[in-house]
């Protein structure tokens, strides 16, 4: 990661996509790295998201890392320790929009900040808060998976309901997995009583 070598402490990363293009799994990456660096990391995510477990996060595949669940973005500082070199905050999507100005202060302090969440709704629309944490981001990393219609990179995040695509008009957040989601490209992706530009 010779990018990095160039900065002082104190940016922020934004690891985004749709659904199943591995953000959680790219965070954990950097996550463990960082550890074998001996670096004091402090792990996030939002009490919405208990998919796979209260405790840590975990990606699809199975990944995981020991992490603390919050209600509010602004419980991230009343819990951070002095000594954190690094702050890792997962489905970020799901915070307040307290969480970009605590971004930029933790990395203002020299934190390294780490934040991986959907870049757009299941409508195919920017998600929360995502757009102002890419914009004031110093590094962002966009995946993408694969469309589980024709097979072409995918860049949205499908919502189905009873196996048919979701009605624009339903509510935004809706955490769930497979079970609910699928990855599709842009010609694929479908949002019943989607307004016409």
């Amino acid at each position: 990661m010779s990018m990095y070598n160039q900065y002082r402490d104190g940016y922020i990363e934004v690891i985004t996509g749709c659904m199943f293009a591995g953000k959680t799994e790219e965070l954990i990456r950097r996550i463990k790295v960082l550890e074998y660096a001996k670096k004091k990391i402090q792990v996030f995510k939002p009490l919405i998201d208990n998919r796979y477990s209260d405790d840590k996060i975990a990606s699809h595949s199975g990944s995981q890392a020991e992490s603390v669940a919050v209600e509010k973005a602004s419980d991230i500082l009343q819990l951070l320790q002095a000594d954190t070199d690094v702050v890792a905050i997962d489905e970020v999507q799901f915070f307040d929009e307290d969480i970009v100005l605590i971004c930029e202060c933790l990395a203002d302090k020299g934190k390294r900040v780490m934040v991986a969440g959907l870049d757009m709704n299941f409508r195919g629309e920017p998600f929360g808060v995502m757009p102002e944490l890419m914009t004031r981001a110093e590094f962002v990393t966009k995946l993408t998976a694969v469309c589980s219609q024709c097979g072409n990179p995918a860049t949205r995040t499908q919502r189905l309901v009873n196996g048919r695509p979701a009605k624009y008009d339903d509510p935004l957040v809706l955490v769930g997995a497979a079970e609910s989601y699928t990855a599709r490209c842009r010609h694929c992706h479908e949002v019943a009583g989607k307004p016409n530009i």
